[in-house]
C-alpha cells in the first residue's frame, strides 16, 4: 500500500521532504539544454531530451535523501507527446532509483471521465483483455470541486493497486481564498473538503494507521494548517509552499501530527535550480550536486523543527 511504502522511506531516510520536478527549459542549464538544441534544433524533441536529461542528474543526487519525487505533469504536456514522453521516463527512472513518484497532474471529473483518469494515473487500461500500465506512479493529486462522486471514482483503484491520492484543500496560491475561504453554512469550504477526506480516509488505511488518500494543505497558511491537522488525523498532508513560496521549517510543524509523521514536504524550485544561487558557490555544472545539498539542508531544517517541538518520529 502506498502508504505504508511512504512512510517506511521516511523511517528509513529520515526524511520529509519530496522534490518536485518541475522543468522550466529556460532554467535548465546551458550545459544541458546546449547540447540538445544543437542536435535538434530549438524542437520539442530537444526540450523533452534537456528536461529527461536534468531530471535524471537531479534523481540520482537526491534519491537516497528524499522520500518522494512529485513530477507537475502541466511542465510535460506542454511540450506534446515528446514532453509527455519524458514526464513517462521521467518516472520510470525515479522509480528504478527506488523512489515514490507522486503524479502532480490534479485530476478530477465527473464519473466515468474520473473512472478513466483513475485508470490512466493509478490503475491499468484494458484492451480487450490485456491490461497496460500507462503513467507509472505511485499516487496523485485530485481536484474535488466536482464532488464526493469524483473523489470516490478513484477509490477503486487506490485500494486494487495499492496506489494513493492527495485532494486539493488548502493551497498555497496567494487567490486560494476567493473559493476555498467561503463559508457556506457555517463552515469554510476547505473545511467541507476535509471532511469529504477525512470519510474516505476510513476506507484505506494502512498498518502504519495513516491513510492513502491524503490531502494537499499549504504551508503559506499555517493556522488553517493547524485546524486541518486535527480535521484530518489520519490523512497524510502534501505540503507546498516551502522555500521559494515564503515558508520556513518552523511554519510547517502544525501540518505534523505528535508522532513526527502525516506530512510530506514539496519544494521544487529551491531544489531542482538551486545552481542559480551563486552566492553559495554552486554552478551549473554541478547542478545535481547543489540540488543535493540543498535537499540535505531542507530535510535537517525539518528535522530540527521537528525535535525542537517534541515531534520525532526517529
Amino acid at each position: 500500500m502506498f502508504i505504508d511504502e511512504l512512510v517506511k522511506a521516511i523511517k528509513e531516510k529520515r526524511s520529509n521532504v519530496v522534490v518536485g520536478l518541475d522543468p522550466r527549459i529556460e532554467s535548465i542549464p546551458e550545459v544541458v539544454k546546449g547540447r540538445y538544441f544543437n542536435q535538434y534544433g530549438k524542437t520539442l524533441k530537444a526540450v523533452a531530451e534537456a528536461i529527461l536529461e536534468f531530471n535524471k542528474e537531479i534523481i540520482d543526487n537526491v534519491c537516497d535523501v528524499v522520500a518522494a519525487v512529485k513530477p507537475q505533469i502541466a511542465f510535460y504536456e506542454q511540450y506534446g507527446l515528446e514532453g509527455l514522453d519524458a514526464y513517462i521516463k521521467t518516472c520510470k527512472y525515479a522509480k528504478e532509483k527506488g523512489l515514490l513518484i507522486i503524479g502532480d497532474i490534479k485530476r478530477g471529473d465527473i464519473g466515468t471521465t474520473s473512472k478513466a483518469y483513475a485508470n490512466a494515473h493509478l490503475g491499468n487500461v484494458d484492451i480487450e483483455g490485456v491490461e497496460h500500465e500507462t503513467f507509472a506512479v505511485d499516487s496523485i493529486t485530485v481536484n474535488p470541486y466536482l464532488g464526493g462522486d469524483t473523489l470516490e471514482e478513484f477509490i477503486e483503484d487506490i485500494n486494487e493497486f495499492g496506489k494513493g491520492m492527495f485532494v486539493l484543500v488548502k493551497t498555497s496560491n496567494p487567490g486560494s481564498g476567493q473559493l476555498q475561504d467561503l463559508v457556506v453554512e457555517g463552515k469554510r469550504i476547505y473545511e467541507v473538503v476535509a471532511e469529504m477526506v477525512d470519510n474516505l480516509s476510513q476506507k484505506t488505511l494502512g498498518t502504519c494507521g495513516y491513510s492513502s488518500v491524503g490531502a494537499v494543505v499549504a504551508a503559506t497558511y499555517p493556522e488553517q494548517a493547524k485546524t486541518l491537522r486535527k480535521s484530518m488525523p489520519k490523512s497524510y498532508f502534501l505540503v507546498p509552499g516551502y522555500g521559494a513560496q515564503g515558508a520556513s521549517a518552523d511554519d510547517i510543524v502544525d501540518c505534523f501530527n505528535e508522532d513526527g509523521l502525516g506530512a510530506v514536504i514539496n519544494s521544487s524550485r529551491g531544489i531542482i535550480f538551486a545552481y542559480k544561487k551563486s552566492e553559495k558557490g554552486y554552478t551549473q555544472e554541478k547542478y545535481g550536486e547543489a540540488a543535493r545539498k540543498e535537499a540535505l539542508d531542507m530535510r535537517d531544517a525539518i528535522n530540527k523543527a521537528l525535535e525542537s517541538n517534541g515531534k520525532c518520529y526517529w
